[in-house]
């Protein structure tokens, strides 16, 4: 499985070398597929119910099925120790399980991640299992995020929600971005500068929020992956007393918020 699920992932969990006769449908995004052969409807049903806990019931694809494949000791009990919080961690990843060898690949924020993913899955398991792994280390998609806004600001009308040209191109620039992320959950925040009433800021804030989201959406980005909030003049990142101070203020920030 992946797991990080937010992005296609595939879990197969496979007994005793007895794969699928066919393989599955390509996972959509934000889905993990689990699919093979299990030894029997108990070690399903604790498969699924694991997987439906970790990563919620609407986002499991269930193509296992139940056959006459002998397992190793314990075999059930190891597969469902498997699944815990570590595998939310590795995107567009793929776990396999074939008699007693553990095959996991996918992609992982960093070393540290990594050495948790494979200690937390050779912990789930006994000496006589091997893991094959194929782990690499990915760049942030915070980070993505921020070095494709590098430093600028969604620029729109004076005292208003209208999006300037320059403000779409940028925003172009981050749609872009963004597809290529493996389908992310987004927070868009609004700010201002401190001129004038907080309240009216608090809510011009949120109208561009809104605006920048909207945008986002045109150009093919899920609604449902987008948040939008006003935040006003209460979070400056530069002195308000200043003319260029104020305009750095008054800016859109782009933040992973889960995913």
């Amino acid at each position: 499985m992946t797991l990080r699920i937010l992005a296609a992932s595939t879990l197969l969990l496979c007994a005793a070398g007895a794969l699928a006769q066919t393989a599955p449908a390509p996972a959509q995004d934000g889905m993990v597929t689990v699919s093979g052969t299990v030894p029997n409807e108990t070690t399903k049903a604790a498969v699924l119910d694991h997987l439906r806990k970790l990563y919620g019931a609407d986002h499991v694809v269930d193509h296992v099925e139940v056959g006459g494949v002998v397992t190793p000791a314990n075999w059930s009990r190891y597969v469902t120790a498997m699944i815990g919080p570590n595998l939310k961690q590795v995107s567009q990843g793929k776990v396999q399980v074939q008699g007693n060898t553990i095959d996991i690949s996918g992609e992982v924020p960093n070393e540290a991640v990594r050495q948790q993913v494979l200690s937390s899955l050779s912990g789930a398991f006994d000496s006589h299992y091997g893991i094959k792994q194929n782990l690499h280390i990915g760049q942030s998609k915070q980070k993505v995020l921020d070095d494709t806004l590098a430093n600028r600001t969604v620029q729109f009308q004076s005292g208003s929600s209208i999006l300037t040209p320059a403000g779409r191109t940028v925003l172009d620039q981050m749609a872009a971005a963004i597809r290529k992320l493996d389908d992310p959950f987004i927070a868009i925040v609004g700010n201002t500068d401190n001129t004038g009433n907080r309240q009216s800021n608090i809510e011009l804030s949120l109208a561009r929020a809104s605006a920048v989201k909207a945008y986002l959406v045109a150009k093919g980005i899920p609604a449902a992956n987008l948040s939008v909030s006003g935040q006003g003049p209460d979070n400056p990142i530069a002195d308000n007393s200043t003319d260029a101070g104020r305009a750095r203020n008054r800016r859109i920030d782009f933040r992973i918020s889960k995913g």
